[in-house]
């Protein structure tokens, strides 16, 4: 498994990014300093992307045409993205997706926050 999380932090607020993975990870529901999220508005885009796949339900999908398959956790202030067997191309459809909402990636594995001020 791999997993992708995506938050926004509240304009002028920026916090310890492995804590706040650690707090969506145990599925606090309201984290001080996060940005509340469009979470429909999301699922329903990447449902849009990936109609092509079978949708085991209502937040994973699966690809019948190759390897790999998402499920997808969300509070309304985030959205973690558990990854099986997917292929990189793949997570990067789901990076872009998020980045059209302006919410970038933390990828724990790394661990590293890809947005602007990480550099």
């Amino acid at each position: 498994m791999y997993e992708l999380l995506f938050w926004n932090y509240i304009d002028e607020v920026y916090l310890n990014h492995h804590e706040v993975y650690e707090a969506i990870s145990e599925e606090e529901l309201e984290i001080d300093g996060l940005e509340q999220l469009p979470v429909q508005v999301i699922l329903n885009r990447i449902a849009s992307v990936f109609s092509k796949w079978e949708k085991v339900d209502d937040r994973s999908w699966k690809n019948t045409d190759g390897v790999g398959a998402f499920h997808i956790r969300t509070t309304p202030q985030s959205i973690k993205i558990d990854c099986y067997g997917t292929e990189g191309k793949t997570m990067d459809s789901l990076v872009s997706i998020m980045e059209e909402f302006k919410c970038p990636l933390y990828d724990p594995q790394v661990p590293q926050r890809y947005d602007e001020m990480a550099d």
